[in-house]
């Protein structure tokens, strides 16, 4: 990846602490057209090991809220004292439900494997941290076509009932969001290949078995999507 836009951050930290295709490949063509400033509060939702939100504190000099209910808040801090940015970055150990934040908060909530899929979430728990104009950019795994409600049976071994129930269309997403949104987008990554294939690098068991899944996959049916806009 350039290592000039994600921050000069060491290859080797980068491959220790994914955990599924490579986020910041996927951050960088999600802010691409992004205006973030130096000193704006983000919400880094569901920051896993922290690497996109290290990657916001170099890159952009924005303070990073980094939530995430599946790593620790002190393990995670741990990573940012090393990088040197735990100046800029409050670890924060929560659910995306239950979040102690004020209405308003936000200048930018970003997600990079965002998993609000169920109706209505985005606009009872999300949508109210923002700042009217705030900027929501997230990326999730979904399907390049509809699958519901009978996924292909070859790929029933490998897709686990609630991964099923998250991957969703672009179609299915879009009503979820364009009505709360302006200058609203919503596509198909271009990074796919990229990203997968820095995951399925890693000396990680999970990653092998995800390859076994990509390869029965044989780019039918998994996507990424990535949706941008800014609160009303």
């Amino acid at each position: 990846m350039n290592t000039e836009k994600s921050g000069h951050i060491q290859k080797d930290f980068i491959s220790e602490n994914m955990m599924g295709p490579n986020s910041l490949i996927i951050l960088e063509e999600l802010l691409e057209n992004a205006d973030l400033k130096p000193g704006m509060r983000v919400l880094d939702l569901g920051c896993g090991k922290g690497l996109t939100s290290v990657f916001l504190a170099k890159e952009y000099g924005v303070r990073v809220f980094a939530v995430d209910l599946w790593i620790s808040a002190t393990e995670n801090l741990h990573r940012f004292d090393s990088c040197g940015v735990s100046e800029l970055v409050t670890p924060i150990h929560c659910d995306a439900g239950k979040m102690p934040f004020a209405d308003g908060y936000f200048d930018a909530i970003i997600s990079v494997d965002y998993f609000g899929n169920k109706k209505n979430f985005f606009a009872r728990k999300i949508n109210p941290l923002l700042k009217k104009g705030g900027l929501f950019a997230v990326s999730f795994p979904g399907m390049k076509t509809e699958i519901h409600p009978d996924p292909p049976k070859e790929m029933l071994p490998f897709w686990p009932a609630d991964a099923i129930d998250k991957w969703q269309t672009i179609g299915w997403w879009k009503p979820e969001f364009e009505k709360h949104l302006d200058n609203f987008g919503i596509w198909e990554m271009n990074c796919f290949e990229k990203a997968w294939s820095d995951w399925l690098a890693c000396k990680n068991p999970y990653a092998e078995e995800d390859a076994v899944m990509l390869k029965a996959d044989g780019g039918r049916f998994m996507n990424l999507i990535a949706l941008t806009g800014n609160k009303h």
